[in-house]
């Protein structure tokens, strides 16, 4: 059917009109939406069973495609180095969880071959990362509490003295073990329950202010954790709350029992270190493979410490036997599992969150992509095969894979690599390190969170860039290292969402002034020498308008405007009856009060920007239809320009009075659109379905006269 659309012509005899039809909306069963959707997940045939194979082992896809000409050599030199940068920071990471270094060394063998079958992205590393050693640590702590208490309970029940201590000695070695393994197990079925509903979305909540301030909290508690094998004191481990806090609290009363040798040795390593560290960032662009500096270093180490018997002269705390091998796989235990539950829940969730987010970011700068649930995947299964070998949790690590992506690797193929070099170790060349100093280990650790201790120096210019997230590092940062590394993570995640709530309920608002004699508008608190358009005031509003912030909206309305018009209506009414003054004489009184009428002015039109408004629900509505009744009572038109939300407009029915004269009773509306290119558009709607716009060009004097 053919639609009638009204012409009308502007003084320069331009028009513009279009015909615009809505789309029919067509309504599907979500029963169907249902049963279709099962019947393509649960249906099996051999074209399904292939795609959920390859899918679920992306190995499949690309190593059939594999080119070794191009892709080995980067491959294999990449393999090895992080290969041997692995060895000396498992060794030392096995400070942090609390275990013994073959533990780790397993931990970054099963990861590199698990990853390399399920991984999506081509360039991660994936295996132990000091920050989830730390927590693993952490809660192996309270779960050793946990044990202590609850045989503790036990006794009480009539255990004797003899036989609690016997029991408690007897378990104290096996105990800790099996703390990784329960937590490897619930990270499994957390991970793979996560990636089943598609939760891969969790980890946007997460932001770059958090996770940095997270991860520079944590740094400040891993080298409080280090003090102690730095100068070679023996104080008990902190746990719980505010573990920085009380360590340091244990160090200084001890501090004269430093041992000199241990001081002296660390005084060296970090020295070496730092400026080995220091020179390979210098020099990197001429250098082809990244310095192996902790790799000599411990070597030096554990040599000079064999030849000069410092245990035994100086009593300097060693690494002491590492078996090789593997020990024979045994079950996690159930009943620890309740009990570190949830303490696990903040390990998989950072886990995730800084493996999802190294592999986009590689991803995007090689031109690739990645799933966030694949990923979901294959980190939970880095995780069941080892919890069978009291491996403790694994993530991507940014500072092994920049050197993997700095040394040429191309596919996961240098994973396999690094995990034969692992390998090697774990059969031959561990018993090697027995005299190897834990503060050599303790040296490497503190020297690797040199990159999230840099942080502190980017404060200003964060905060220069934005305010908030500024304020949302620093709570993040100072909750993760003064409470605890899970809480922080958690109170920097809320906090983030609230300032984000913050900013809708409170946003910045503005009257407009005229740039020059262009066609451009903007803030005449932030920009000089902006000209006033005549008799109209124009208001924007940069936030949505919904119930949290339709009081506020109101108000700065009001203040902009230096007119509340329900104030302003009382006393007229209040004149009317006293017989003052008539109607007319009251809007334009100079003395009036300034919170009802500007100083500069009668105004007889507001035009409310909407560019910056997304949405609004009901209660935005609501507040609109409200503030043109009021306004109406004035005589002072409201207009709205640039409208994004006219789905809500024309849904919530609700009428804008354009001009006194010509008040549109249907669902129709008119507005402004403008600051890129002022025009006037005449919306009608003649039907539910169809919208008719006419568009006219208009200058500031056309605009005038027709608010007129």
């Amino acid at each position: 059917m053919k639609q009638k659309m009204e012409t009308v012509t502007t003084e320069n005899g331009s028009l513009l009109q279009f015909y615009m039809e809505r789309k029919i909306p067509q309504k599907v069963s979500k029963t169907a939406v249902i049963k279709n959707q099962l019947r393509k997940k649960c249906s099996c045939s051999v074209k399904t069973m292939k795609k959920a194979i390859l899918d679920f082992f992306p190995v499949l896809q690309w190593l059939p495609k594999y080119n070794c000409k191009e892709y080995i050599w980067g491959d294999v030199m990449s393999g090895l180095i992080i290969g041997i940068i692995l060895v000396p920071q498992a060794i030392a990471y096995s400070l942090l969880a609390g275990l013994k270094p073959i533990y780790s060394l397993y931990t970054s063998f099963f990861a590199n071959i698990i990853y390399f079958l399920m991984g999506t992205s081509r360039h991660v590393s994936v295996g132990i990362f000091s920050l989830l050693s730390l927590m693993v640590g952490q809660v192996q702590g309270v779960g050793d509490q946990a044990h202590l208490n609850f045989t503790v309970y036990n006794f009480t029940l009539g255990v004797t003295n003899n036989e609690y201590n016997l029991k408690y000695h007897k378990d104290r070695n096996i105990f800790p073990l099996n703390i990784p393994s329960s937590v490897d197990l619930i990270w499994f079925f957390l991970q793979v329950l996560m990636g089943i509903f598609h939760l891969g979305f969790v980890s946007v909540y997460l932001s770059e202010p958090v996770l940095d301030g997270f991860a520079t909290g944590a740094s400040l508690t891993i080298l409080t954790a280090q003090v102690k094998y730095l100068i070679g004191i023996k104080i008990p481990r902190a746990q719980g709350y505010g573990l920085l806090i009380t360590t340091w609290a244990n160090i200084l009363p001890n501090i004269s029992q430093a041992n000199l040798c241990d001081v002296i040795t660390s005084a060296i390593c970090i020295a070496v270190l730092v400026t080995a560290k220091e020179l390979g960032d210098k020099y990197k662009h001429k250098l082809r493979i990244p310095l192996p500096t902790e790799l000599v270093v411990i070597v030096i180490a554990t040599l000079v410490s064999h030849y000069m018997k410092l245990n035994e002269i100086y009593a300097s705390s060693v690494s002491g036997e590492i078996p090789t091998g593997f020990i024979p796989p045994k079950m996690p235990s159930f009943q620890l599992m309740q009990r570190v539950a949830v303490d696990a829940l903040p390990l998989a969730i950072v886990g995730f969150a800084f493996t999802v987010s190294l592999s986009e970011m590689f991803a995007k700068k090689y031109a690739y992509t990645v799933k966030a649930n694949q990923e979901m995947f294959a980190i939970g299964f880095c995780n069941i095969i080892p919890a069978f070998f009291h491996c403790f949790a694994t993530s991507a690590a940014l500072a092994k894979t920049l050197v993997k992506t700095s040394t040429g690797c191309q596919t996961q193929v240098s994973s396999v690599v690094s995990a034969v070099v692992v390998l090697l170790v774990l059969l031959f060349f561990a018993p090697l390190f027995y005299n190897l100093q834990k503060c050599v280990l303790a040296c490497i650790i503190i020297v690797s969170l040199r990159g999230a201790l840099r942080k502190f120096k980017d404060i200003p210019q964060r905060y220069r860039l934005d305010k908030v997230d500024a304020l949302v590092w620093c709570v993040t940062m100072l909750s993760s290292a003064l409470v605890s590394t899970e809480m922080g993570l958690l109170v920097g995640a809320i906090f983030s969402v609230f300032c984000i709530i913050g900013r809708t309920q409170c946003p910045h608002a503005a009257l407009l002034g005229q740039i020059g004699n262009s066609v451009f508008y903007e803030d005449d608190e932030e920009y000089k020498d902006l000209l006033p358009v005549p008799k109209i005031k124009i208001f924007r509003f940069e936030a949505p308008l919904y119930y949290a912030n339709k009081d506020f909206f109101l108000k700065c309305l009001h203040n902009r405007t230096g007119l509340n018009p329900a104030l302003e209506v009382a006393k007229r009414k209040k004149s009317r009856r006293k017989g003052q003054q008539n109607l007319d004489n009251i809007l334009g009184r100079k003395e009036m009060a300034p919170c009802l009428v500007a100083e500069d002015g009668d105004f007889h039109t507001i035009i409310i920007d909407c560019s910056s408004i997304p949405f609004l629900d009901t209660a935005g509505v609501s507040v609109l239809k409200e503030t043109f009744r009021d306004y109406q009572e004035l005589e002072i038109s409201i207009h709205l320009a640039c409208i994004s939300f006219m789905e809500s407009c024309t849904s919530f029915s609700f009428q804008i009075m354009f001009r006194k004269d010509k008040p549109h009773r249907d669902n129709s509306f008119t507005y402004l659109c403008w600051r890129f290119k002022l025009c006037l558009l005449n919306c009608r709607s003649s039907s539910p379905k169809t919208i008719i716009l006419n568009v006219y060009p208009i200058s500031q004097k056309q605009l005038t006269a027709f608010c007129d």
